[in-house]
């Protein structure tokens, strides 16, 4: 299988890389970068020295690209898929963009969120989290890979609103992200002395991750579910841990709870089910396309506490856009993704 990576130096097309290098059906045959293009890879990724040497070549060979490629990633920020996706029409690439531009339903929702216009709105695209759109996602041709805050938000709770557990409109998100999740483009707040030995939310009220999230649960629920999201960044590389709480719908039991992780995710593999009480850790799942989930019931509160950590950069990202291509392929997901967690 031929793939290529557009955007091949930010740190989702870099941990493309590593993770289809040893992935036994793919064979990367082309990377782009803008900034580095002529430049050998190893040149600007040192750690990829006597690995990769591929000369990075420039998008505007795009539509080339495509028609060499089985399977096409897109690792750019939003607003480049669209014109990627328009530059490749007709072709049978398939094509798996790990920015915003194709994972909402309703364009409208991107545009008032992105704040910009959508120009591929006649695309049938799906929501690529793989563990609930699969069916979806092994027919498309282009897949919106979900979002990493969103991952773990939507795996966390899908359970319980899919079993009309908790109330639809009283679903509050915390989540950490590692300084990963803001790019590797330089900027102020990710500058070493801003973020070490500091915590810090932002994006409160109007993270693009809420209608996504929204959108996600939604569908599950069958009905409208809104929720209150607060990211936070850590000092830390790589990771989310995400805490949600919601208000079980009256007479919800524990075991029901149990019982609703348990319908969803017994089967899938990179669902870790830690189980009622316990703690996930963003170390826990380091390097890695595993999602582990925890619970908790407070009876003073009445409220559910759901736990979820996954690593941004796989799960939330490269991880997950192998596991759809796995998907669109008729590959077994875990191919190339079957991963020991890095620990300590």
């Amino acid at each position: 299988m031929r793939a290529s990576i557009i955007g091949a130096t930010g740190y989702a097309g870099e941990e493309l890389i590593r993770l289809l290098h040893r992935h036994p059906a793919a064979e990367i045959v082309h990377m782009t970068s803008e900034r580095h293009t002529g430049d050998h890879i190893s040149e600007c990724c040192p750690h990829l020295m006597n690995i990769y040497e591929n000369e990075l070549e420039s998008i505007e060979r795009v539509r080339e690209i495509a028609a060499d490629s089985d399977v096409l990633f897109i690792a750019l920020p939003h607003g480049h898929a669209m014109k990627i996706v328009q530059a490749a029409a007709g072709l049978p690439v398939r094509i798996i963009d790990l920015g915003a531009d194709y994972r909402f339903d309703d364009t409208t929702v991107y545009e008032a969120w992105y704040g910009r216009a959508h120009t591929d709105p006649e695309a049938e695209p799906a929501y690529g989290l793989s563990e609930l759109y699969r069916s979806d996602i092994a027919h498309a041709r282009i897949v919106g890979n979900a979002g990493c805050y969103t991952t773990a938000s939507i795996l966390a709770l899908a359970p319980l609103v899919k079993a009309h557990l908790i109330l639809a409109d009283a679903i509050i998100i915390d989540a950490v992200s590692g300084v990963s999740g803001a790019g590797r483009t330089p900027k102020e707040s990710t500058h070493f002395p801003e973020f070490y030995d500091n915590f810090t939310a932002y994006g409160a009220v109007r993270h693009r991750h809420t209608p996504e999230i929204e959108q996600a649960l939604s569908v599950q629920a069958g009905e409208i579910v809104t929720v209150s999201f607060t990211p936070h960044l850590a000092p830390i590389s790589r990771g989310i841990l995400a805490t949600c709480y919601a208000a079980p719908v009256a007479g919800v039991t524990e075991e029901q709870i149990d019982a609703a992780f348990e319908a969803l995710y017994a089967d899938e593999y990179f669902i870790r089910l830690r189980g009622r009480g316990a703690y996930p850790a963003v170390k826990y799942v380091r390097g890695t396309n595993y999602c582990d989930i925890a619970w908790h019931y407070d009876p003073r509160t009445h409220r559910v506490i759901v736990l979820s950590a996954i690593d941004n950069l796989v799960k939330g990202a490269a991880g997950q856009a192998i596991q759809n291509m796995n998907i669109i392929m008729g590959l077994d997901e875990r191919t190339g993704l079957d991963l020991v967690p890095m620990y300590p």
